[in-house]
């Protein structure tokens, strides 16, 4: 090694151990608090998305023929009625069971009922998200900012769970609009423009 050299390697040994002495120190994110507090105008950002959400299921349910409920595109998916009834079932129970400190029970029959008539799986979507709008509201600023272990043992803030079930219902509607395709339908309009 040249001379010239020594000094680059010196700094670049003398840099890694720097970084490695402070990873060693600071705290893994899973146990470190909450370094800040989600604003209230962020709130009504994920309260619109549930609005939005509520909107989507419900002219889905709506622009679909009744007697293609059960219908499936393939065989692995869900018939139609039960993916919007796992979408809003779904939401609702994770809401409960990491938003509150009592977890809603399912009653046996609810997806029978839901899946089984426009008129029922409309009914469910809205008593699930009168549901989650109400959980929305009450949610105090210091319970949204707590740290709750979730899917796979991530340590995420509560503010984040509607985020995630924000995530997981378009994903999830988004699958559907195959339903309409094989039937020649166009889906619903898209809700922004």
């Amino acid at each position: 090694m040249t001379i010239a050299r020594r000094p680059l390697l010196l700094a670049w040994v003398a840099s890694g151990l720097t970084a490695s002495v402070a990873l060693a120190q600071r705290k893994p994110p899973e146990t470190a608090p909450a370094t800040f507090s989600m604003a209230k105008e962020y709130r009504e950002i994920q309260a619109s998305a549930l609005r939005s959400q509520r909107t989507l299921l419900l002219s889905f349910a709506d622009s679909m023929p009744e007697r293609f409920y059960r219908d499936k595109v393939t065989e692995a998916q869900r018939d139609f009625a039960n993916q919007l009834y796992h979408i809003a079932r779904g939401s609702g129970f994770i809401a409960s069971f990491w938003l509150t400190a009592t977890p809603r029970p399912v009653a046996a029959d609810d997806s029978v009922k839901a899946v089984g008539s426009k008129a029922g799986l409309k009914a469910y979507i809205n008593q699930e998200y009168d549901f989650l709008d109400g959980l929305m509201k009450s949610q105090t600023d210091a319970d949204r900012d707590l740290r709750v272990q979730f899917f796979g043992g991530t340590m995420i803030p509560k503010w984040q769970i509607w985020d995630e079930l924000n995530q997981h219902a378009w994903w999830t509607a988004g699958q559907v609009v195959a339903n309409f395709r094989k039937h020649g339908m166009a889906p619903p309009s898209f809700l922004f423009f």
